[in-house]
Protein backbone atom coordinates (compact mmCIF):
# COMPACT_ATOMS: atom_id res chain seq x y z
CA UNK A 1 0.00 0.00 0.00
CA UNK A 2 1.22 3.77 -0.61
CA UNK A 3 1.41 6.43 2.04
CA UNK A 4 -2.04 7.48 1.61
CA UNK A 5 -0.82 10.25 -0.50
CA UNK A 6 -4.31 10.41 -2.59
CA UNK A 7 -5.83 11.21 1.15
CA UNK A 8 -4.04 13.97 1.52
CA UNK A 9 -3.43 15.49 -1.59
CA UNK A 10 -7.13 14.57 -3.21
CA UNK A 11 -7.98 12.43 -6.21
CA UNK A 12 -8.50 13.19 -9.72
CA UNK A 13 -11.68 10.83 -10.73
CA UNK A 14 -12.31 9.92 -14.25
CA UNK A 15 -16.19 10.32 -14.47
CA UNK A 16 -18.20 7.86 -16.42
CA UNK A 17 -22.33 6.71 -16.85
CA UNK A 18 -21.93 4.77 -13.67
CA UNK A 19 -19.68 6.24 -11.64
CA UNK A 20 -15.90 7.09 -11.44
CA UNK A 21 -12.50 5.52 -11.39
CA UNK A 22 -9.14 7.06 -9.99
CA UNK A 23 -5.45 5.51 -9.51
CA UNK A 24 -2.65 5.70 -7.21
CA UNK A 25 0.63 4.54 -8.13
CA UNK A 26 0.10 1.02 -7.13
CA UNK A 27 -4.06 0.82 -7.31
CA UNK A 28 -6.94 1.39 -9.41
CA UNK A 29 -10.26 2.15 -7.52
CA UNK A 30 -13.07 1.92 -9.35
CA UNK A 31 -16.77 2.97 -7.87
CA UNK A 32 -20.15 2.18 -9.02
CA UNK A 33 -23.28 3.92 -8.19
CA UNK A 34 -25.88 1.18 -7.96
CA UNK A 35 -29.48 1.49 -6.51
CA UNK A 36 -30.15 1.68 -2.94
CA UNK A 37 -31.21 -1.10 -1.59
CA UNK A 38 -28.88 -3.12 -3.43
CA UNK A 39 -27.46 -7.01 -1.78
CA UNK A 40 -24.69 -8.71 -2.05
CA UNK A 41 -26.63 -11.56 -3.57
CA UNK A 42 -27.34 -9.17 -6.69
CA UNK A 43 -23.54 -8.15 -7.67
CA UNK A 44 -21.40 -10.35 -9.76
CA UNK A 45 -18.50 -9.01 -10.22
CA UNK A 46 -15.64 -10.87 -12.08
CA UNK A 47 -12.26 -9.50 -11.09
CA UNK A 48 -9.31 -11.54 -13.68
CA UNK A 49 -5.91 -9.91 -13.88
CA UNK A 50 -6.52 -8.42 -17.42
CA UNK A 51 -10.08 -8.61 -17.50
CA UNK A 52 -12.92 -7.05 -15.53
CA UNK A 53 -16.89 -7.69 -15.36
CA UNK A 54 -19.91 -6.15 -13.16
CA UNK A 55 -23.03 -6.81 -13.09
CA UNK A 56 -25.77 -5.42 -10.80
CA UNK A 57 -29.41 -7.01 -10.59
CA UNK A 58 -28.97 -8.57 -14.40
CA UNK A 59 -27.65 -5.36 -15.92
CA UNK A 60 -24.27 -5.13 -17.30
CA UNK A 61 -22.25 -2.33 -15.39
CA UNK A 62 -19.02 -3.25 -17.73
CA UNK A 63 -17.45 -5.95 -19.08
CA UNK A 64 -13.98 -6.18 -21.16
CA UNK A 65 -10.10 -5.69 -21.24
CA UNK A 66 -8.71 -3.69 -18.27
CA UNK A 67 -5.71 -1.09 -19.78
CA UNK A 68 -3.05 -2.85 -18.17
CA UNK A 69 -2.25 -6.15 -15.67
CA UNK A 70 -3.32 -6.32 -12.24
CA UNK A 71 -2.79 -8.84 -9.87
CA UNK A 72 -6.21 -10.64 -9.48
CA UNK A 73 -5.32 -12.52 -6.13
CA UNK A 74 -5.33 -9.23 -4.17
CA UNK A 75 -8.52 -7.67 -6.25
CA UNK A 76 -11.63 -7.11 -3.81
CA UNK A 77 -14.89 -5.21 -4.50
CA UNK A 78 -17.13 -4.03 -1.54
CA UNK A 79 -20.83 -3.37 -1.19
CA UNK A 80 -21.31 -0.05 0.80
CA UNK A 81 -24.39 1.03 2.05
CA UNK A 82 -26.10 -1.24 -0.07
CA UNK A 83 -25.84 1.80 -2.50
CA UNK A 84 -21.74 2.18 -4.01
CA UNK A 85 -19.89 -0.85 -5.17
CA UNK A 86 -16.12 -0.21 -5.19
CA UNK A 87 -13.77 -2.43 -6.46
CA UNK A 88 -9.70 -2.34 -5.81
CA UNK A 89 -7.10 -3.36 -8.05
CA UNK A 90 -3.95 -3.46 -7.85
CA UNK A 91 -1.68 -2.94 -10.36
CA UNK A 92 1.37 -5.36 -11.91
CA UNK A 93 3.80 -2.38 -12.83
CA UNK A 94 3.93 0.43 -10.31
CA UNK A 95 6.14 2.93 -11.27
CA UNK A 96 4.54 6.38 -11.77
CA UNK A 97 5.15 6.31 -15.42
CA UNK A 98 2.32 3.69 -15.44
CA UNK A 99 -0.63 5.95 -15.73
CA UNK A 100 -3.97 4.76 -17.08
CA UNK A 101 -5.28 6.71 -19.91
CA UNK A 102 -8.26 4.76 -19.44
CA UNK A 103 -9.90 1.69 -17.50
CA UNK A 104 -10.36 -0.62 -20.03
CA UNK A 105 -8.88 -0.94 -23.34
CA UNK A 106 -10.68 2.33 -25.69
CA UNK A 107 -13.45 2.67 -23.09
CA UNK A 108 -14.13 4.96 -19.81
CA UNK A 109 -11.08 7.03 -21.33
CA UNK A 110 -9.91 10.11 -19.51
CA UNK A 111 -9.82 13.18 -21.27
CA UNK A 112 -6.88 15.34 -21.68
CA UNK A 113 -7.16 17.38 -18.73
CA UNK A 114 -8.31 14.31 -16.23
CA UNK A 115 -4.97 12.32 -17.61
CA UNK A 116 -2.87 15.02 -17.43
CA UNK A 117 -4.13 15.55 -13.82
CA UNK A 118 -4.05 12.01 -13.00
CA UNK A 119 -0.30 11.86 -14.11
CA UNK A 120 0.41 15.06 -11.83
CA UNK A 121 -0.48 13.10 -8.90
CA UNK A 122 1.22 10.00 -9.59
CA UNK A 123 4.74 12.22 -10.24
CA UNK A 124 4.03 13.65 -6.88
CA UNK A 125 3.09 10.32 -5.49
CA UNK A 126 6.58 9.20 -6.25
CA UNK A 127 8.48 11.99 -5.04
CA UNK A 128 6.88 11.57 -2.06
CA UNK A 129 7.81 7.82 -2.04
CA UNK A 130 11.44 9.07 -2.73
CA UNK A 131 11.47 11.81 -0.03
CA UNK A 132 9.44 10.53 2.84
CA UNK A 133 10.66 12.89 5.38
CA UNK A 134 8.42 15.90 2.84
CA UNK A 135 5.00 16.84 2.79
CA UNK A 136 4.35 17.12 -0.91
CA UNK A 137 0.33 16.96 -0.13
CA UNK A 138 -0.04 21.13 -1.27
CA UNK A 139 2.36 20.79 -4.10
CA UNK A 140 1.94 21.73 -7.47
CA UNK A 141 4.47 20.10 -10.52
CA UNK A 142 4.64 21.79 -13.87
CA UNK A 143 6.96 21.45 -16.44
CA UNK A 144 8.52 17.59 -17.53
CA UNK A 145 5.94 14.95 -15.25
CA UNK A 146 5.04 12.56 -18.24
CA UNK A 147 6.10 9.72 -17.89
CA UNK A 148 6.71 9.75 -13.94
CA UNK A 149 8.77 12.87 -14.47
CA UNK A 150 12.12 13.58 -13.97
CA UNK A 151 14.69 10.28 -12.69
CA UNK A 152 16.95 11.90 -9.84
CA UNK A 153 18.30 8.56 -9.21
CA UNK A 154 22.04 9.11 -9.95
CA UNK A 155 22.15 12.21 -8.17
CA UNK A 156 24.64 12.06 -5.05
CA UNK A 157 22.65 12.25 -2.24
Amino acid sequence: MSVHFEERSGVVPCKTPWGSWYQTMEEVFIEVDVPHGTSGKEVKCHLGSRDIELQVKGKEMFKGKLFDTTMSDEATWTLEDKCLIRIILMKTNREAGNCWSSLLEGEYCANAWVQDQMQRKLTLERFQRENPGFDFSGAEISGNFAGGGPDFSSLQK
